[in-house]
């Protein structure tokens, strides 16, 4: 079962909650697919008149500034041993060599990282614990952090809401005009062969004739 289908499956509510959560865990630093629930729910929210993109986005920002905090205060009192054990746990997410890259962008970068971070998947993920383990200060942080939470969520709810709806008339349109192709060319089809049944009756005709 996809995304889309467990998506429709649920309350408005709880889709709200399941956005922020699974976003704000994300954050911690537990690889989960944040983006995919989040453009998913925008897209639901499209189709789905009870479905608020408004709230879809107002939840998945608040999920990601709150995770990405959680994630900054367990990776400033105990960086190294997180990424240890996350190396050992998610290799392809956590090896030594993202952890060092990582490390290196947000060092030299430091707010922007934070702020650009939450567009990349793996810095999405890494951005708090390694702020945290970083020591870079709380309130700057907190800005590039929920600057950066804000302009992803909005923007990707807001981006894919539009769209969905967009590409829904198109649809629409398309399958009117398919039909009317389809009557339209079932209509010539038939007057063709019933002109040439009629020809080859009348020949028939005035063979039996001659």
């Amino acid at each position: 079962m996809s995304v889309d289908e467990i998506l429709n499956t649920i309350p408005p509510v709880a889709i709200y909650l399941l956005v922020g959560v699974v976003i704000g865990v994300e954050s911690l630093g537990i690889p989960l697919p944040g983006e995919i629930v989040l453009v998913s729910a925008a897209l639901l929210a499209s189709q789905h008149h009870d479905l608020s993109p408004v709230w879809v986005g107002v939840c998945a920002s608040a999920g990601a500034i709150v995770g990405d905090s959680i994630g900054y205060a367990i990776g400033r009192k105990g960086g190294p041993r997180l990424f240890a054990w996350a190396g050992r746990k998610f290799p392809k997410h956590f090896g030594p060599a993202h952890i060092a890259k990582a490390r290196a962008l947000f060092a030299k970068r430091g707010m922007w990282a934070v702020f650009f971070g939450r567009f990349i998947a793996l810095l999405r993920i890494l951005s708090g614990p390694l702020a945290g383990s970083l020591h870079m200060s709380y309130g700057r942080f907190f800005t590039a952090n929920a600057l950066g939470g804000i302009v992803w969520a909005g923007g990707t709810t807001a981006l894919v809401y539009y769209l969905g709806i967009v590409a829904e008339k198109w649809l629409s349109r398309f399958s009117w005009a398919g039909l009317i192709v389809a009557v339209v060319v079932g209509l010539v089809v038939t007057l063709v062969v019933r002109k040439r049944m009629g020809a080859h009756d009348e020949n028939e005709t005035e063979k039996v004739s001659e």
